[in-house]
């Protein structure tokens, strides 16, 4: 067993070069005063995981569990077998080479737990052509589980949901989820063009106006072109509108949320900065109270921080313990991180997720937990109500592929009421309609569901189901892999609605919601996406609009003055972004991606002042645009 390190230790290590040979070390387990293997290890698991990542990831949502692993490896050679002569001898010791390398690897992470992350372990494997399997038993008959590492599943060609989706549809007919337009000889701008028009003469009965006024509002979808660009030093993982629109609000990885005046979505005013003291590796979620005068937002501890959002309140945020006589474990236990915050529909309670594979509801006024259940199988990293108007029904995610249905009058069992089964990876966010019947869910499996209250399963039906004896392996590692469609199947006990897909869950949490009634008739759902763009889908899942927030970040009028200098001297031409969150105005036609706003517009002329597309830093001075900047760029 590994003694204890360092963080500085395991930072060096982190940075190991991944071919590095034990015979290269100077000490050897005798020799070595860090090595004992009979001492315990009593580093943080929390610590050691947020030092090993630190560098190069831009957010990490959940702990990396470390399994008893076998090698089987098998080298191949780099030359065609037909050349003989130099090419034989070169791929022969380039073989032995790479062979010696591996197994001096080997036994070093046997050797000295933590001397190079899996990571980098798992690059090595690959980039040489080398087959690796890992197993985390020690039978080596399990063919199920054999099939899993070999991806020798019998594969279905039509096992994938089928668009458009025929309830979907059905819920496109009902009203629901906004009005369907009557098909016209005219082009679509002529269409909306006409639609207006006939609004503003006050055309047609009552009826008709506010169908067509609902038409109107869902034809206006925002465009890939941005209006504004706000550029951050760290990363932004949340950000969201009010319910009203009068301001928006985004939570940076330097653990600070900004708050803008956005009562005018033209033109939007930094107001204030609120910070979270001593957060842990990041800003996790915020959540707005009904009333918009609270904001609590939270990081990978136990605390929950509750700022004023009026602009003349400068004092500090009150900070909120939830793990104060919030859980029956031993004290040296009673800590834990929180991935998702939310305000009741009352304002009088918020509820949580957190690492603890646990639920918790908080009583503001009293500052004391009611509920603190362990009822998921792994993190909680999404809740949220049913309904704004209600606090009784909350539903939870877990990376365990399920999500839970409580009811806040019978938590005292730890019983849930119902569940929901479909996802067969973690979950990473829900969002609900605030109507109490449906709810929005992304998934680790690159899939977004919609569900249905009415169609989900009761406490005895899930556990006479046990849905979760069909995803026993749902621990694809989303922050360092790509994943393979060939382990995508349909959930035999799928009691969802819709199915949509098409975007990227990968790297960090992504989120989803529904389009806001009043701006979109509530007509589209719609995710950020690891590719750097935001996906809206109608409800029978065929897409309606891609917003490339990518592509209009990577201009080069886009870009602060810094960044182009730099990338002008050194012939840099990557640029990249993640949209973790966006975010619909309730009442106009725009998306706020975390760092853009993307409005509707006809046409691509922009001949509006202040430019499309100019950058402005995180308080909304300009750092781009129509100043001489490009010119002076390129003289440089």
């Amino acid at each position: 067993m590994s003694s204890p390190r360092s963080q500085s230790e395991d930072l060096e290590d982190q940075h190991t070069d991944p071919y590095f040979d034990a015979e290269e070390d100077d000490l050897n387990e005798d020799d070595d005063p860090d090595y004992d293997e009979d001492e315990e290890d009593e580093q943080d698991e929390d610590d050691f995981t947020h030092d090993m990542f630190e560098e190069d990831d831009d957010f990490h949502d959940a702990e990396e569990s470390h399994y008893p692993m076998r090698f089987f490896v098998q080298v191949e050679s780099g030359g065609d077998e037909g050349q003989g002569g130099e090419a034989s001898e070169e791929a022969t010791a380039e073989r032995s080479v790479v062979e010696r390398r591996v197994i001096n690897l080997i036994a070093n992470v046997g050797r000295r737990a933590g001397l190079v992350s899996q990571r980098e372990l798992l690059n090595l494997l690959r980039g040489r052509n080398l087959g690796m399997f890992l197993h985390g038993d020690e039978d080596d008959d399990n063919d199920e589980n054999w099939q899993r590492l070999r991806r020798r599943r019998p594969l279905d060609p039509n096992r994938f949901p089928k668009v458009p989706s025929e309830k979907g549809r059905e819920l496109m007919n009902s009203g629901t989820f906004g009005a369907n337009e009557v098909s016209s000889p005219l082009k679509r701008k002529k269409e909306l063009a006409r639609r207006i028009l006939n609004r503003e003469l006050g055309i047609g009965d009552r009826s008709y106006r506010r169908m067509n006024q609902s038409v109107i509002a869902q034809s206006m979808i925002p465009r890939s072109d941005a209006d504004m660009i706000i550029n951050y030093d760290d990363n932004v993982y949340s950000g969201q509108f009010s319910a009203d629109g009068n301001f928006f609000y985004a939570c940076v990885k330097d653990f600070r949320v900004r708050m803008y005046d956005t009562s005018n979505p033209y033109n939007w005013r930094h107001y204030k900065t609120v910070a979270f003291p001593f957060g842990s590796w990041t800003l996790t979620d915020a959540s707005l109270s009904p009333d918009n005068k609270w904001l609590a937002y939270t990081s990978i501890q136990s605390n929950v921080c509750l700022a004023p959002t009026d602009p003349n309140d400068t004092g500090d945020p009150y900070t909120l313990s939830l793990s104060e006589h919030g859980s029956r474990r031993a004290a040296w236990r009673d800590s834990f991180g929180i991935w998702s915050i939310r305000f009741s529909g009352d304002g009088r309670e918020l509820v949580a997720g957190t690492n603890a594979n646990s639920i918790i509801v908080y009583d503001i006024e009293s500052r004391r937990v009611l509920h603190h259940i362990e009822g998921h199988e792994d993190d909680v990293n999404a809740v949220c109500f049913a309904d704004k108007s209600s606090p009784h029904i909350l539903y939870s995610g877990s990376d365990d592929t399920t999500i839970k249905v409580w009811d806040r009058r019978s938590m005292g069992d730890g019983r849930e009421a119902g569940a929901f089964v479909g996802h067969i990876e973690g979950l990473t966010y829900m969002d609900s309609k605030d109507d109490g019947r449906y709810l929005l869910s992304n998934g680790k499996d690159q899939s977004m569901k919609l569900w249905d209250l009415k169609m989900m399963y009761t406490s005895a039906q899930f556990r006479e189901k046990n849905p979760r004896q069909h995803t026993p392996y749902s621990d694809f590692d989303y922050r360092w892999s790509k994943f393979d469609d060939n382990d995508w199947f349909p959930h035999p006990d799928d009691n969802s609605v819709v199915t949509f897909r098409g975007h990227r869950v990968l790297r960090t949490l992504i989120r989803c919601h529904f389009s806001p009634p009043n701006s979109t008739n509530s007509r589209y759902v719609y995710s950020g996406s690891h590719d750097g763009k935001v996906y809206v889908w109608n409800m029978d899942a065929t897409p309606a609009a891609v917003i490339d927030v990518k592509e209009t970040t990577s201009k080069k009028k886009s870009l602060p003055r810094v960044y182009r200098q730099y990338r002008h001297r050194h012939d840099l031409t990557g640029w990249n972004t993640i949209v973790r969150d966006a975010s619909w105005h309730p009442t106009a036609p725009f998306i706020a991606g975390t760092v853009t706003l993307h409005g509707y517009n006809e046409g691509h002329a922009d001949e509006g002042d202040p430019e499309m597309g100019t950058a402005y830093d995180e308080k909304l001075h300009k750092i781009s645009g129509r100043d001489g900047d490009e010119d002076d760029d390129d003289n440089e």
